[in-house]
This record gives structure tokens, C-alpha cells and sequence, in this order.
């Protein structure tokens, strides 16, 4: 599956906390939009996103830890991290909204507890909810991948996230899938970020709470999902809605996971844009 689009980047760089590089591909015109990728998500995956919006803001795909031309996880890595380097690159770029897509949702909702941005959005963030998000299959995924049997690793965790389309398949099923993700036309790039995926899976199984914590997000805020997705992705939403003071949270008929990068970026485009618009004109003087 290739996320890639054809369209004009401008690269950009920020150096974050402890000296860290932190590249950033750009696109557009008009207000700084910040977005902030998913687990195994390159910033290039978001071009068709970028491309939808970039009539009306400049949007700006931060290259995460581990990712192209960015620094490593590094020592002590944790969301905090993530959320430094998030706040530079809009500090840099002059940005006021924020997108979240999945581990990347879960660093745009800590951002909103250290800063108050015009808009936050998300799409299904790796958040957990009194134990709603089962990482069980962490230890599994990291011991491959310590031992190098990288389809091993990606078959564990595909069938512990539940995010291929194939359900309960055996397991061959799932190492065939994971061969060719992992063997396709972007299977290096994937392989080098498998050795992210520990410490972010770690950091969601960490942060796991009652909620209460989100109520410290001031920012107005949208929570999306996608009807197909699995349930535990989508069930924190209205529990999130009913804890950050100004949030909404819908569920978008026939959507998946992937909808920002892959499958309807054109969709979540639309329902940011509105939600953008909205929330500026409810500030304007009347």
C-alpha cells in the first residue's frame, strides 16, 4: 500500500528538546495547520490530506522520531517528547491547529494539556481508557523483532490491533499480509519504523487512566472515527467528548483506521475544514 502523493513539498527542520532534529514536509497556503502522523506513518503518507486542504491553510507534516531526516526516539523517550517537538514545529511554522491521526492523536491531546491551540483535532488517538486498549501482544511484537523476524513481529501486530480488514483469519493469513507490507515498495520504510513501535505502544499502556486527565484540554476540540474501525479505537471517543470541556466526537459512516492517509482523506479533510470554520466564525464579534 503506497501512501505517497504526488504533490510540491517544502522541507522544513526545527531542532526540539535535548538538540533533537525534527523535519517537517509543507504545502499549501494561508493559516499553519500541524499534523502530527500515526504508528508506522511517514509524514509523505498525509500528501492526499495536505493536497485537500492547502487551498485554505499551509499544512505541515512533522517527520517523527525515528522517521527520514528526524532525530531517534531517544533516551527516556515518552509522549512529553512527542509533544516538544509538535510545539516547535509550530513555533517555528507560526501555527494555531493541530491534527492528530492515531499514536499522533494521543501527542495532539497531551499538547492540548500544555497549550491552548485555535483547533484540535483528531482521528481515533491511541488513547486507552481503563484498560480499553490491550497491548498484551507487546511482549510477543519486541521479541521478534529483537530477533530479527520482522514478519513475525508485524503478523503479532496485526492480529493484536486488530487494524487489517481480514478479522479473526489464522495465522497465515496474517504473516502473508505481513510479508508483503513488509516486502512491497515501502517495506524498507516500514521495517526501520518497527523500532518505534515499542516505546509508542509502551507510552499508550502507560497513559492508560480513567479519562479525567483530558479535561485539562481548553482547546476546542473535534474527535473523529470511522465506522469500520474497531471498537476500541472508536469507544474512548464520546468518553473523551464527555470529559474535555469544548469537544464533539463523530463517527464517520464507512471509514476505517487509515482514512486520513490512505482510504478518505478527503472526508476527514472536509470535517476539519468545517469544524475550522465553524469554531472561527462562533469567534467572531457580532
Amino acid at each position: 500500500m503506497s501512501g505517497k502523493t504526488a504533490i510540491e513539498w517544502h522541507d522544513g527542520a526545527v531542532t526540539s528538546g535535548g538538540g533533537t532534529t525534527i523535519a517537517f514536509l509543507s504545502h499549501g497556503h494561508g493559516p499553519g495547520l500541524v499534523v502530527i502522523p500515526g504508528n508506522n506513518r511517514r509524514a509523505h503518507h498525509y500528501g492526499a490530506l495536505a493536497q485537500r486542504l492547502s487551498d485554505t491553510y499551509t499544512v505541515h507534516v512533522i517527520e517523527r522520531r525515528g522517521r527520514g531526516r528526524s532525530g531517534p526516539q531517544g533516551p527516556g523517550y515518552g509522549v512529553e517528547a512527542e509533544v516538544d517537538d509538535a510545539i516547535a514545529v509550530m513555533e517555528r511554522t507560526g501555527s494555531h491547529l493541530v491534527f492528530g491521526h492515531s499514536y499522533g492523536g494521543l501527542v495532539a491531546l497531551h499538547l492540548g494539556l500544555r497549550k491552548k491551540v485555535a483547533a484540535l483535532m483528531v482521528y481515533e488517538p491511541g488513547v486507552s481508557i481503563e484498560g480499553s486498549f490491550d497491548a498484551r501482544w507487546l511482549p510477543s511484537f519486541t521479541r521478534s523483532l529483537q530477533e530479527g523476524r520482522h514478519t513475525s513481529a508485524m503478523a503479532t501486530f496485526l492480529k493484536g490491533t486488530r487494524l487489517a480488514p481480514i478479522g479473526d483469519a489464522p495465522a497465515p493469513v496474517f504473516r502473508a499480509l505481513a510479508f508483503l507490507l513488509l516486502h512491497g515498495g515501502e517495506g524498507r520504510d516500514t521495517r526501520a519504523m518497527m523500532a518505534t513501535t515499542p516505546r509508542e505502544i509502551g507510552e499508550i499502556a502507560r497513559l492508560d487512566s480513567d479519562g479525567t486527565r483530558y479535561a485539562g484540554v481548553a482547546s476546542p476540540t473535534l474527535l473523529m472515527g470511522g465506522e469500520k474501525s474497531p471498537a476500541y479505537l472508536t469507544g474512548v471517543l464520546p468518553r473523551l467528548a464527555g470529559v474535555i470541556p469544548d469537544a464533539r466526537h463523530l463517527i464517520l459512516p464507512g471509514l476505517d483506521h487509515n482514512a486520513p492517509d490512505l482510504n478518505a482523506p478527503d472526508v476527514v479533510a472536509g470535517q476539519m475544514r468545517a469544524f475550522i470554520q465553524g469554531r472561527l466564525a462562533e469567534e467572531r464579534p457580532r
